[in-house]
């Protein structure tokens, strides 16, 4: 009789312990897709592209250059990431490193340990002290000065290396996956529907085929280019309450510096809600 006992005891253990393992997990959403809706407007109005461009003593992708706009201005900050050979992530816009350091060689060919020999220079070919910092160091100090990143993912590395890294640090409330295509937007939300997504959305076309996946708008920030859409579009893309990004870097912040920085507030009249810049300080003056 005891025998019969431990036995169904045992089944009806294990049978508990099954059940909880079948229980799928409760997906928490990442605080940006609260935040960032075009009815709120209560969010950085300044993308700084590369985390910080053309500032003298201050090279691109390089977290002292954030540390130094973020002491200035309110911003986000859009930052690459790319891997190492031995599989580090680090922060890198170029394949090679020849232009944005004082050494030379693929990035895919190089150890983090062999990168950290080299020292960042500026938009200007002065070199600094700083060095490419890694992906997981970028997150950490944002994360604990809340600051919001824009992740640009380059081809040597995947969307879930990136995304696994991000969910490592518990980064999720501060950084937003950029994908160019539906594609790449639909398989960043299967594999993270929790994070907000910078998302293409140039065009009507491209619109309509974003609405056609299963990715819900509450998830979707729409850069809409780097050339000026018409103001149909962004009262569109409005209609679903998403943020709009405009790129002006290129052409549109030449424009504006031969022509008049009060450019960016006549974009931002016709709808964009953020700007993406290579000039954040003239730029964010110009805004407020």
């Amino acid at each position: 009789m005891k025998h019969l006992l431990l036995a169904f005891f045992l089944v009806l253990f294990l049978g508990c312990k099954d059940s909880k393992t079948d229980t799928p997990e409760v997906i928490t959403h990442s605080k940006l897709i609260e935040v960032f809706n075009a009815s709120k407007g209560d969010y950085p109005k300044i993308s700084v592209h590369r985390g910080g461009k053309s500032i003298k003593n201050y090279p691109e992708n390089c977290l002292e250059t954030i540390k130094y706009v973020n002491e200035n201005i309110s911003a986000i900050y859009e930052i690459d990431v790319a891997q190492t050979k031995d599989g580090q992530l680090v922060l890198m816009h170029d394949n090679s490193i020849e232009r944005t350091t004082n050494g030379s060689g693929l990035v895919k060919d190089l150890t983090y340990n062999e990168l950290k020999k080299f020292n960042l220079v500026d938009d200007y070919g002065n070199k600094t002290d700083f060095k490419i910092p890694l992906f997981s160091e970028v997150l950490e100090w944002c994360k604990a000065n809340n600051v919001i990143l824009t992740v640009d993912i380059k081809r040597s590395v995947s969307q879930k290396a990136v995304i696994n890294a991000i969910r490592e640090a518990k980064a999720e409330d501060i950084s937003i996956v950029i994908t160019y295509d539906v594609n790449q937007a639909i398989s960043a939300f299967e594999y993270a529907p929790e994070l907000l997504l910078s998302v293409s959305a140039r065009n009507d076309k491209e619109f309509d085929r974003l609405l056609a996946t299963k990715i819900p708008t509450k998830n979707m920030l729409a850069f809409t280019g780097t050339r000026l859409s018409d103001e149909s579009l962004f009262k569109r893309l409005h209609a679903e309450d998403i943020v709009c990004i405009l790129g002006t870097l290129g052409n549109l912040d030449g424009q504006a510096e031969a022509r008049g920085d009060e450019l960016y507030s006549k974009w931002m009249s016709i709808g964009v809600d953020i700007i993406a810049t290579d000039r954040p300080f003239e730029a964010f003056k110009a805004i407020n």
